[in-house]
């Protein structure tokens, strides 16, 4: 009797995808700084506070906190934030196990205006990641080419 394959930590696979969302925010937040009022500051900087920690959290494998921590940082709806916050949350929810959450939270990020091709292209991946664990193949191709069409560098897993 062979025995039981160990799965593999998606974050940990996916990691320097999340190294591109964060690079991202740390965009958004500088540009942001200039752009919202200062009575919104406050509320912005703890959500792009929250969603940090909620990537490290993922990254250490801690996924339930991640998601707590990522969830507290949509409560303040902090709209620029929604689509990357979304997109990590996705990634999350797909090592959940909670995978029909996690394409509604892909689709979310992909709503989000502006050209955001990394955001988009993550959340593309983690919708597709969903989808293989749904068993639906099919769509999770077609998402994966969208994902590697925004950034020829993701490599779909083969499915």
């Amino acid at each position: 009797m062979k025995p039981a394959k160990t799965p593999e930590n998606p974050l940990k696979k996916y990691g320097k995808y999340l190294i591109a969302v964060l690079a991202i925010a740390a965009v958004i937040l500088v540009a942001s700084y200039f752009l919202i009022p200062q009575s919104d500051s406050a509320r912005f900087q703890e959500a792009g506070a929250l969603y940090t920690k909620s990537v490290d959290l993922a990254n250490a494998g801690s996924y339930s906190e991640a998601l707590t921590d990522s969830d507290q940082a949509l409560a303040l709806n902090v709209t620029p934030l929604i689509p990357i916050i979304q997109a990590n949350r996705a990634g999350i929810l797909v090592a959940l196990g909670r995978n029909t959450e996690a394409i509604t939270a892909a689709d979310v990020a992909l709503a989000g205006r502006g050209n955001l091709s990394t955001l988009k292209s993550i959340a593309w991946f983690n919708k597709g990641n969903a989808l293989v664990n749904l068993g639906r193949i099919s769509e999770a191709r077609a998402a994966y080419s969208n994902a590697t069409a925004l950034d020829p560098t993701l490599k779909a897993p083969a499915i």
